[in-house]
C-alpha cells in the first residue's frame, strides 16, 4: 500500500486540530477570520464583483480589505479614547 506525500503532516494537522488547544484555536476562527469574510459578503458588496477582470476584482477586493481594516482601527481607536 502507498501513501501520498503528504498524508504524515496531513495526519499531524487533523491531530493538532482535533486537541483541546486546536479545538479553542477553530472556534476563535470562527468569530475572528470567517466573521471578517461575512461581513465583506454582507456589508461591502463582496458577494458579487461589481466590474468584470482579474485586475478589477483584485482591486475590489484590496479596497473592500482596507475598507475593513479602517473600521478596526476606528473602533480600537474609540475604545482607547474611552478608556483613558
Amino acid at each position: 500500500m502507498t501513501r501520498h506525500v503528504w498524508e504524515d503532516s496531513k495526519e499531524w494537522v487533523r491531530s493538532n486540530r482535533l486537541s483541546p488547544s486546536g479545538k479553542q484555536l477553530y472556534r476563535k476562527r470562527k468569530e475572528t477570520i470567517e466573521r471578517s469574510f461575512a461581513d465583506a459578503k454582507e456589508l461591502h458588496g463582496f458577494r458579487y464583483c461589481r466590474l468584470r477582470g482579474l485586475p478589477n476584482v483584485k482591486e475590489q477586493a484590496l479596497i473592500t480589505a482596507a475598507v475593513q481594516n479602517m473600521k478596526k482601527i476606528a473602533i480600537h481607536l474609540d475604545r482607547l479614547e474611552k478608556q483613558g
